[in-house]
Parts: C-alpha cells; structure tokens; sequence
C-alpha cells in the first residue's frame, strides 16, 4: 500500500511539473502598452459609453475627504448624491437590461419592499502605483497553468489585465488588491425570514503575501494569503478560532486550515473547508467557495468569458457601513433597507462557470459579474443542480481610500428559495473598520503551534 501511495504521488507530481510546463503565454508587449493609452492600468476601458451614463476613468479617488481619520469609518466622499430614480418592481421591465437576473429575482422576491435606488456613476476605482506598475509588468509575464488551476511568474498586482479567458479574469478577481496586512473586528449574521438575527463577532486577521511589496513570485511557495479568525462573542463561541493557508494552486497542494476549540484547548485540522462545504456560521446560507463571492480552486467548473454588460451594481456603498446607521435599522425581512444602499451603472466582465459533468458542487451553474475597474466580483448569480436560480450574492462595494482600493463594505448572501439571506463584515457599531496600519507580522504568527499559543491566554 505504502509503494501504491508513492507511485501516485510521483504520477501526480509529474503530471504538474507537465502542466506547469505547457503553460499558455502571456499578451504581448505591444498589447500590453493598452494599459497606459485606451485602457486603464487594470484593463478597463478609459472611455465611457456612449450614452454618457458612465463617465471615463480620470483615476477614481486619489485622496480621502477632508476630516478623515485613519483606521476611523470612512467619510462618504458622494456624500451630497442623491438618487437619479430609483428602480422598483413597478418599473422593473424598463431597467431589465441592465440588470443581472439574481437581481431581477430579488425584486420578484420581495415586489413590495426591494429597491435599487440609482446614482450618478463615479468611477472611483484606484490603487497605489506599485501595483499599478507591477500590474503592467505582469501582463507579458504571467503564465497560465495548464487547466487554469494557478498562474506562474506575476506578484503584487493583477495577474491578467487583458484577460483572454473566463479562468485569467476569475485568477483576477481572487487576487485581486486589497492591501498587505489587514486587521478588522466585525460581525456575521444570517438573517431568519422574519428578520430577527444573531450576530457572530470575531477578530480578523489577513496577510496577503502575493501584495508584500517587496516580495516576488518565487517567494510565494504557493502560499496566497494566511487568514486567522478569533470569536469574541457570543459567549458560547468566544475564544474559538479558524487559521487558515490559501494555496494558490490547490491541485498542487490543498488548501490547509485548522480550528480551535476554546472549551478542549485543541487545535485540529479542518480538511474539508473547501468547494460547497456549508459554513457553520452562515446556517447553511454559504458555502465554503462563496466567501468573497468566489474563493478558491476553480478547477470543477468550465469558465467562460461571455464579455462586458452595462450593469446597475452595489457601488460606492458609504452608508451601508457608515457608524451612523444600526444593525437593526439596516438588517430588514428579506435585503438591506435600501434607504441606505447606492448604486450606480458600471461595466462588467460577465464570466459564467458551468459545473463539470465529472464534478460534484451545490452548485451547477454561477455567473459572475466582475467590476471592470476593480476585478471585484458585485454580483453572482447561482444556480441549483436543476438549473434553477437558487442564490444571488452581492458585495456592496466602495473605496477604502486609505490605501486606496475598491473593496467589499457588506457582503450578503440571498437564497431566493429558503428567502433569508446572511450578511458579512458588519462593523458599522465598532469603534473603527478595516485597519491596514498594523505592523506586518512574521510568518510564523500564521502558524498551528502559534494559534494554540495565543487560544489559551
């Protein structure tokens, strides 16, 4: 048994060290020199559209707004905005267009009470100039691997600014900037259908080591980003944690993760937090590979690049986080109160992902809807194993200038059949959000040994 288990093992490493091999080319330098005239720096179109309803790309915010503090809520830079219309079930088949088809279906859902009120669009997409620059860099040197299960050669910036296929833009998406070293106190909770909730608060910690600004792609040994959760409350989860290593080809090698369990002072393995593995906190509303809209091994699906669409989407979302407003004045039957949600009408990448007919997922079909200017997925819309719209996903996006990037402010999980929905990164009644300032710790700070450690003090 023990030669049978070596044996394929070394098929399998040979089948990589092939794979890598057969990897498929990067764009050309010619190409490439796109992201410094028609398109921006991440692949957008500089342009706007015809119509004029999205304006061109000027650079999107380069400065905070006057008084805010760092580490503090963010300041609503549109703050004076107000809402062009406001699309309703009454006049949904005038905007059906540009609408994906989960949002279509919330507003089928709940005819009476969801509402997408609709702002100027403002492209405020930015990012620090080393990413930019590394982004450019990356664009005639990443190799995609055979079978779109990782990239090789490209570090600190978006893998695949011109995209050639539905897998590269995804490879976006998932490594996509949102700072180094990020520290943030925040709240989960899924919400019943009579909209009582429960929230679930934790500490979270993540050290994106594909952005250390110093570092390169050989230094990454496969390692994405370490992500360590600590419970706080409520008292019957409290001093729970999860640590996880996001590997960047997890056919190569798995992503690893472990749990410990505050009441045993035991730190175990978590070999299944992967694909449709349902999230305990989420009370069956998540699966594993929902997080951030789509995390993870893309290799049971085919992915297509089905090209742009001119969508209304979750953008510039200030409100929803602002420390003004009150979880239980947001968290409404069904959706967010849209008295607090904004959004504008942007370009996306449509990338569609169709389930394998030698794979097993919850999940058949899912349609991603990628911001152009940020590679951020806004929407996704999923469909069960009969092909029937089942879940749609929204990430409320914004600025956080501080760095800057666009980032999700609220994550939120609707499932049309169950009609309840779970919200994440609540931090509106915290005492500051997202803080990007923390000096970055070793690596060893992201270890199992480490998480025992710091569980029992």
């Amino acid at each position: 048994m023990f030669q049978k288990h070596r044996m394929i093992k070394a098929t399998l490493a040979l089948a990589l060290s092939l794979a890598a091999g057969s990897a498929l080319a990067a764009v050309s330098a010619q190409d490439a020199q796109k992201l410094k005239a028609a398109l921006t720096p991440f692949g957008a179109e500089r342009a706007g559209n015809a119509a004029g309803t999205i304006p061109s790309w000027e650079g999107g915010i380069t400065q905070a707004p006057k008084g805010y503090e760092k580490g503090k809520h963010h300041l609503d830079p549109f703050a004076d905005d107000k809402p062009l219309f406001t699309i309703t079930k009454a006049n949904l088949d005038q905007y059906k267009a540009n609408l994906t088809a989960g949002e279509i279906a919330l507003f089928n859902s709940y005819p009476d009470t969801f509402q997408m009120p609709v702002y100027k669009s403002r492209r405020s997409g930015s990012a620090p100039q080393w990413v930019y620059d590394n982004t450019f860099k990356n664009a005639t040197s990443t190799k995609l691997l055979e079978g779109g299960t990782g990239f090789a050669d490209a570090f600190g910036g978006i893998p695949f600014p011109i995209p050639g296929n539905g897998v590269e833009a995804l490879w976006n998406h998932i490594t996509r900037y949102r700072g180094t070293y990020v520290v943030r106190r925040a709240s989960e909770a899924p919400i019943q259908r009579n909209g009582s909730f429960a929230l679930v608060t934790s500490q979270q910690e993540g050290l994106f080591n594909y952005y250390r600004k110093d570092g390169q792609f050989a230094d990454l040994k496969n390692i994405l980003f370490y992500y360590l959760a600590f419970v706080k409350s409520p008292a019957r989860l409290a001093g729970g944690a999860a640590l996880v290593h996001e590997t960047l080809d997890q056919i190569k090698d798995a992503r690893e993760a472990w749990i410990y369990d505050a009441g045993q002072r035991r730190v175990r393995r978590a070999p299944n937090l992967a694909y449709d593995t349902p999230i305990a906190a989420a009370d069956g509303l998540r699966t594993a590979d929902d997080t951030d809209m789509f995390n993870g091994a893309p290799d049971r699906y085919d992915w297509k690049l089905l090209g742009k669409k001119e969508i209304y989407i979750p953008y510039n979302n200030y409100k929803v986080a602002s420390p003004e407003v009150k979880y239980a004045d947001l968290l409404k039957v069904g959706h967010l109160n849209p008295q607090y949600t904004r959004y504008e009408l942007h370009r996306v990448w449509v990338v569609e992902g169709t389930l394998k007919p030698t794979a097993r997922h919850i999940y058949s079909k899912r349609v991603l809807f990628l911001d152009e200017d940020s590679w951020g997925a806004a929407v996704v819309d999923q469909y069960d194993s009969h092909g029937e719209l089942w879940r749609v996903s929204m990430a409320y996006l914004k600025n956080f200038y501080d760095l800057p990037t666009t980032w999700s402010a609220l994550d939120v999980f609707h499932d049309l059949q169950a009609r309840r929905y779970y919200v994440q990164n609540l931090d509106n009644e915290e005492a500051q959000t997202v803080d990007f300032t923390q000096p970055i710790p070793e690596d060893a700070y992201f270890m199992p040994s480490a998480l025992r450690l710091r569980g029992t003090r």
